[in-house]
């Protein structure tokens, strides 16, 4: 007897910097769209979308729905969540299967709890479709369950090689609206053109996954579903990550998307990750997908220590780090990059180079993971045997935090060199230059409203994620995180450049005049870190951001860090904020700096004014 109602739920608890920018379960999606015609209801419940407790909504889609299947795709932070869900599915009479990179990798672990039935190991769409049309798992290939006290696994599935052979994610069956908070102009959806990446790197999942095989979709099945979504979302500006692991494992296939993606007029801003090595040698090629839209890389940069990129298996040389940058930045690409911090033998001095490394060789945006040893990875085995893994609690197993043993720093340390790694490596230099990148990509400048409110989105976005992941230790990695941020290159590089020529700041510098102004952020009345911006009417001159306070000011304003609380899982409301904004006022003392002041906020206010009709224009003509 074949399953006829089948629930599928994304847990709330995935998080980490693997998953910051992973909003969509497109893999519960494909589930559905596989099994949709052979039963009578299929579900998606994403309990991150979810503003009620994850019980509650699992308890009220159980009851409304009463599924006879209930599959839970789970990463290892969602593994007591995960759990959970499971067993109140098993309470209301319903199976429970859990699929995913963390069950493929434990499914005795998970087998051995009573409220898991089963497991699907590697891909799920084929799987589950056998599952849901058997009533059962025998003879399913791709399953672990539980017969009495034993655990069996039928043999592996092999992999999926025409995934043209698909349908399309079943996005009609979305219940939410998705977007990220920093591109609020525009709608999000994710795209998934590969599966599996070629790379044998010891600490990532996808060795597990995919043994080392990378398959393909062809570029007429992948521009058929980026129209698709372009009219699920009515045609709205978009931006799409692109899920791939590595996006140029076949080179020739990505030119003829460019070249079929440049015959239609699309307002998309796409996001991909690729190993720099593709990007080096195929300079041609990375110009066409800027061209047509691709305007984020994410390269595995990981450290600039042939030592490290050996001990992890990554199969590259650091010389083709630079070129690689050179290569998006020519045309006005962002190269981002992510590092590991915490590998076996790195030392603290070691770790610090990183975003001096970051920044020598040109990138845009970094990122700092902490090495973890996730189940199934080499890089797992090996520490486990040798005694070094420590932390048992799967749900820290998120990049954030220190797993195992150093040979050379304390897991306290390691997680706050995570953080002074962002710091200095996060300077207002890379923000005006990442701003360059627009200027060169659209050749056109934006207004400096647009400019701080969308580093507002991502100082927010940033200390929302630094809130779930550092919890009560959040103040003091933000103290770490200022205390670092005095940088004495960013004077020199914004005298370099004119921050007006990358900008519109005209209408705000022209009532502001000549100025000096220094915002201060003080701790327990101590000045920790200030920001100077020295104005004319004609351009700004340089940005200074120093440690302590300068007397050579204008205009002043002080924060104290006092005024705000971390890890509480309270933002400021409008009462917090003005009086916030009180105190900054307060602090600028002096019968000379009050008109000053004055005319930074007339200045500032019209800006946004303008800024405001502007975008207001915009939206109105498209």
């Amino acid at each position: 007897m074949s399953f006829k109602r089948l629930l599928l739920v994304k847990p709330s608890g995935r998080h980490g910097l693997s998953y910051a920018f992973d909003l969509i379960p497109t893999a519960l999606e494909y589930i559905a769209a596989t099994a949709e015609d052979i039963v009578e209801n299929v579900t998606i419940l994403d309990l991150e979308m979810e503003h009620r407790p994850f019980a509650e909504a699992v308890k009220e889609s159980l009851t409304t729905m009463d599924p006879d299947l209930v599959g839970i795709t789970m990463s290892a932070t969602e593994h007591s969540e995960g759990l959970e869900i499971a067993r109140l599915a098993k309470s209301h009479g319903a199976l429970a299967v859990l699929g995913g990179y963390h069950p493929t990798a434990i499914p005795d672990e998970l087998l051995s709890q009573p409220q898991v039935d089963l497991v699907v190991r590697g891909e799920g769409e084929i799987t589950m479709r056998e599952l849901v049309e058997k009533g059962g798992p025998q003879g399913v290939r791709g399953v672990s369950y539980r017969k009495k006290e034993q655990i069996i696994h039928n043999p592996d599935r092999e992999f999926i090689e025409n995934l043209d052979s698909l349908p399309f994610p079943a996005r009609h069956l979305r219940r939410y609206a998705y977007g990220t908070k920093l591109l609020r102009d525009r709608e999000y959806d994710v795209l998934t053109t590969s599966r599996g990446c070629f790379g044998r790197c010891t600490f990532c999942c996808e060795p597990t996954m995919s043994k080392g095989h990378q398959r393909f979709r062809s570029p007429e099945n992948v521009m058929e579903e980026i129209l698709r979504i372009v009219s699920f979302h009515d045609h709205k500006p978009l931006s799409i990550d692109v899920t791939d692991p590595q996006f140029l494992g076949r080179p020739e296939r990505v030119e003829r998307l460019c070249d079929l993606l440049a015959q239609h007029e699309l307002d998309i801003r796409f996001g991909v990750k690729v190993r720099a090595d593709s990007v080096a040698k195929h300079p041609d090629i990375v110009r066409k997908m800027i061209a047509v839209g691709v305007e984020g890389f994410e390269m595995g940069i990981e450290s600039p220590n042939m030592e490290d990129i050996k001990s992890v298996s990554k199969g590259m040389s650091t010389d083709v780090h630079i070129q690689a940058v050179n290569n998006i930045k020519r045309w006005g690409g962002n190269a981002g990059g992510t590092f590991v911090i915490g590998l076996p033998e790195q030392t603290e001095d070691q770790i610090l180079e990183f975003p001096t490394y970051a920044k020598r060789i040109g990138l845009t945006s970094t990122a700092y993971g902490i090495a973890t040893p996730f189940p199934g990875t080499r890089f797992y085995e090996d520490l486990n045997a040798q005694g070094r893994i420590f932390e048992t609690d799967w749900n820290r197993y998120d990049e954030m935090h220190s797993t195992f043993k150093s040979k050379h720093i304390s897991s306290e340390r390691i997680e706050e060199l995570a953080s002074i790694c962002m710091a200095r490596f996060w300077t207002v230099d890379m923000f005006i230059e990442k701003e360059r990148m627009h200027l060169i990509r659209h050749a056109s400048k934006r207004s400096l409203a647009k400019f701080i409110d969308e580093k507002m989105q991502e100082l927010s976005f940033s200390i929302e994620i630094g809130s779930q992941l550092r919890n009560k230790n959040l103040g003091k990695h933000v103290l770490a995180v200022i205390e670092k941020s005095a940088d004495p290159g960013v004077e020199g590089y914004t005298r370099e450049v004119g921050v007006h020529h990358i900008i519109d700041m005209t209408l705000f510098l022209r009532l502001l005049g000549n100025q000096t102004v220094q915002l201060t952020v003080m701790s327990n009345g101590m000045a920790i870190t200030s920001w100077i911006l020295k104005t004319t009417r004609d351009g700004v001159e340089y940005i200074q951001v120093i440690p302590g306070k300068s007397d050579l000011n204008t205009i002043n304003m002080d924060v104290d860090l006092n005024y705000f609380e971390f890890g509480g899982g309270r933002g400021l409301n409008i009462i917090d904020s003005i009086r916030i904004f009180g105190k900054m006022l307060a602090s600028n003392r002096g019968i000379k700096k009050q008109p000053n002041m004055m005319r930074l906020l007339m200045a500032g206010g019209l800006e946004l004014v303008v800024g405001y009709l502007k975008t207001s224009d915009r939206t109105e003509n498209n």
